[in-house]
C-alpha cells in the first residue's frame, strides 16, 4: 500500500509544480555553475547570481524542494475580495514593519536537508498570523517538527514532500504545538534536524545526504512546563487565496502573511538579490515559501517572501521575485487561514 500511494504522489508530482505564465523558451544553463552565474549578470536582468554556501549540487537543491501534487486535493473555500474592498493598495508594504511585536516575521527558518519546505512556510505564516491576530498577544513559534512528523500521510511524505492545504487543514483539526529551531529549547518540539551549509564560507555544519522524517512524539522536551496536548494551538478556517495579485496583497495586509508554492527553476538557488524571475535552466522542482509583502524595485514589481534555507541564503534569507506574472506559478497556488481565538 505505501509503494502503490508513494507510485501516486510522485507520478502526480510531475504535473503539480505552479508554472510561469510565460511560454518563452530559456537557455539551459546548469544549476549551481559559474556560466549561469555569469550569464544571469551580463543579459542586464531585474536581479543578480552568485556562488552560494547553502548548495553543493543540483542533488542537494531537489532534496529541500517538497511541494507535491495531492492526489485527493481537498475542497476548501477560495478568497477573494470585492473591489469596493481592495480600495487603493499602497505602493510598499512590509508585515515585519506593519506588526513589530511579532517577532517571527522577521524571522528565517533552516528546513535543514529535507523537503519539509510545505511544513515551514505553513507554521511560518501561522505563527505570525496567531501574534497579528491577537494584536501581539499570543506569541507563539509553532512547530515545524510537530507538523512534518505527525500529520502523517493526509499530509503527504514528510521529509520527502508534503501537501500545503493538507498542512493548513492539519492545523485546524489536530492544532500544532510549539517549537523553536534546532538546537533551543524553545517550545514543545522544537525542529530536530540541523542547520546545514556545504562549502567553507557557511556559519553552519555540512549538509550531508537525505534526512529522515523525524518519528511522531506526541509529548514535549523535558523541562518544557506544558502537556503536548494543552500546548496545540489552532486555526479557525483555511482558505485558498484567488491568483489575482490585488487579492493577494489585501490578504497580506488584512491577516498577515500567506504560504505560496512556486516552481524552482535551475537559476534559483543562485539568487543574491534584485528581483528574481526565471532567467536560464530547466525545471527542478516545487518549493513552499512565506510571502510577506510587495513592493517596486527599479520600476520593478515585486513580492517579499521569505526563504527556509537559511540566512546565509539569497537576501539574508529573504528573496524577491517579480509580481503581478504569476512569475513560476508563485501567485497560483496561496494558501492562508485564520487562527482561533
Amino acid at each position: 500500500m505505501l509503494k502503490v500511494f508513494a507510485v501516486l504522489l510522485l507520478a502526480a508530482a510531475s504535473s503539480a509544480y505552479p508554472r510561469e505564465e510565460s511560454t518563452a523558451v530559456k537557455p539551459m544553463h546548469e544549476p549551481l555553475t559559474q556560466e549561469l552565474i555569469d550569464y544571469v549578470n551580463k543579459v542586464g536582468t531585474t536581479w543578480q547570481a552568485g556562488r552560494t554556501s547553502r548548495f553543493d549540487s543540483v542533488s542537494d537543491v531537489r532534496r529541500v524542494l517538497g511541494v507535491i501534487a495531492n492526489p485527493n486535493k481537498p475542497d476548501i473555500p477560495v478568497l477573494s475580495y470585492p473591489g469596493s474592498d481592495i480600495g487603493d493598495l499602497p505602493t510598499e508594504f512590509d508585515a515585519r514593519t506593519q506588526w513589530p511585536k511579532c517577532p517571527t516575521i522577521q524571522e528565517v527558518r533552516d528546513q535543514s536537508n529535507c523537503g519539509s519546505c510545505w511544513a515551514f512556510g505553513a507554521v511560518e505564516a501561522m505563527s505570525d498570523r496567531h501574534c497579528i491576530h491577537s494584536g501581539g498577544k499570543v506569541q507563539v513559534h509553532l512547530s515545524a517538527e510537530d507538523l512534518l512528523a505527525c500529520c502523517g500521510f493526509s499530509c503527504g511524505m514528510g521529509c520527502n514532500g508534503g501537501f500545503l492545504e493538507s498542512a493548513w487543514q492539519y492545523w485546524k483539526k489536530s492544532g500544532i504545538v510549539t517549537g523553536g529551531q534546532y538546537g533551543t529549547k524553545q517550545g514543545c518540539q522544537p525542529y530536530s534536524l540541523p542547520h546545514c551549509d556545504h562549502h567553507t564560507t557557511g556559519k553552519y555544519q555540512p549538509c550531508s545526504g537525505d534526512s529522515k522524517t523525524p518519528k511522531c512524539k506526541r509529548d514535549c522536551i523535558s523541562g518544557y512546563n506544558m502537556t503536548y496536548n494543552n500546548d496545540k494551538h489552532f486555526g479557525a478556517s483555511v482558505y485558498t487565496v484567488s491568483s489575482k495579485q490585488d487579492d493577494i496583497a489585501k490578504e497580506i495586509m488584512t491577516n498577515g502573511p500567506v504560504e505560496a508554492a512556486f516552481t524552482v527553476y535551475a537559476d534559483f538557488p543562485s539568487y543574491k538579490s534584485g528581483v528574481y524571475q526565471h532567467t536560464t535552466g530547466g525545471e527542478l522542482g516545487g518549493h513552499a515559501v512565506k510571502i510577506l509583502g510587495w513592493g517596486v524595485e527599479n520600476s520593478t514589481p515585486y513580492w517579499l517572501v521569505a526563504n527556509s534555507w537559511n540566512p546565509d541564503w539569497g537576501l539574508d534569507g529573504f528573496f524577491k521575485i517579480l509580481r503581478g506574472k504569476n512569475e513560476c506559478g508563485i501567485e497560483g497556488s496561496i494558501v492562508a487561514g485564520i487562527p482561533k481565538a
